[in-house]
């Protein structure tokens, strides 16, 4: 099963509200997946010469403050600039993979869930009603975001194994399918250096595309490299800092429609998650073709 959600704005407007019309896709989506529920959003750039990253903690006292200051003191500067339940986002004097690497020896009980200029990733075991309302997401402004629904079936119910994965600066991947040959291609991609934190395939998936861009192709070509490379069945949608794109495998057997408007440009597993969207009765809505991938963005190819 799973749902995922996508929503880029055109508008100031739809902008302050993104973090309301993300939920209410959630929300509809809760059918699809009642076991976790997750969130990549794209806003308030890091300043130059600075980066962001977001970061999860299973304990109750995690010591926010004690990790900016010692950030601090490592690289220069760094501010924690907000908590959500369990996770907290520091902006970070420095380069992100330098801030990654550190933190990984330094404090290994965190699990970094994403690291670059603009992305924030919330993601929580439970339903995802709960999470909508513990992380207050219609609190929360940006010009992009997607979500994702998850309901378990190739790995554990954790925080850690929801989605979206993050394995590249910037970028987050949410996947509704199976892949059958992820073990072999995280061996591979371990080999070229793609850190993982899970032993999820959708976080392959996610490696795949980062070590793809990371061999100069673009997100269009990393995703169509997906239809020769990976076996099994997809709905990808990806986020960038720029915007986001949805490829489905040509087999196509997961669902996904896709809609828009003047103002906004949406995807979801079902066509009620876009029903609720202001305007939707009169946006333009279609099924992404298998095979072919659609994005949207100033960096992306549409």
């Amino acid at each position: 099963m799973c749902g995922i959600a996508g929503l880029y704005t055109k508008t100031d407007a739809l902008r302050s509200q993104l973090g309301v019309h993300l939920a209410a896709m959630l929300e509809q989506l809760s059918d699809r997946g009642p076991d976790s529920a997750g969130v990549a959003f794209y806003r308030d750039p890091a300043p130059d010469g600075w980066c962001k990253i977001s970061v999860h903690s299973a304990t109750d006292e995690p010591g926010w403050g004690d990790l900016a200051d010692a950030l601090a003191l490592q690289f220069g500067d760094a501010t924690l600039t907000g908590v959500r339940a369990t996770h907290a986002v520091f902006t970070v004097e420095g380069a992100a993979a330098d801030v990654e690497a550190w933190l990984r020896v330094t404090r290994p009980e965190l699990t970094l869930m994403s690291a670059g200029k603009t992305i924030e990733i919330y993601k929580e075991a439970g339903p995802p009603g709960d999470f909508v309302r513990r992380y207050e997401l219609a609190g929360i402004e940006g010009s992009h975001a997607l979500g994702h629904t998850r309901m378990a079936t190739e790995s554990r119910v954790t925080t850690e194994h929801s989605h979206p994965f993050s394995t590249g600066l910037d970028l987050c991947l949410d996947h509704n399918g199976s892949l059958s040959n992820h073990n072999r291609l995280r061996r591979a991609l371990r080999k070229e250096g793609i850190h993982f934190q899970t032993d999820n395939d959708s976080e392959v998936a996610a490696g795949y595309l980062t070590w793809k861009m990371a061999q100069g192709a673009t997100l269009e070509q990393a995703l169509e490299g997906c239809l020769d490379d990976l076996d099994g069945f997809y709905t990808f949608a990806v986020g960038t800092a720029d915007g986001f794109a949805v490829l489905r495998d040509p087999i196509a057997c997961k669902p996904a429609v896709m809609a828009e408007t003047e103002e906004w440009v949406a995807m979801a597993s079902e066509y009620r998650a876009i029903a609720v969207l202001p305007g939707a009765e009169d946006a333009v809505s279609w099924e992404p073709v298998p095979g072919h991938v659609y994005s949207w963005g100033t960096a992306l190819v549409a």
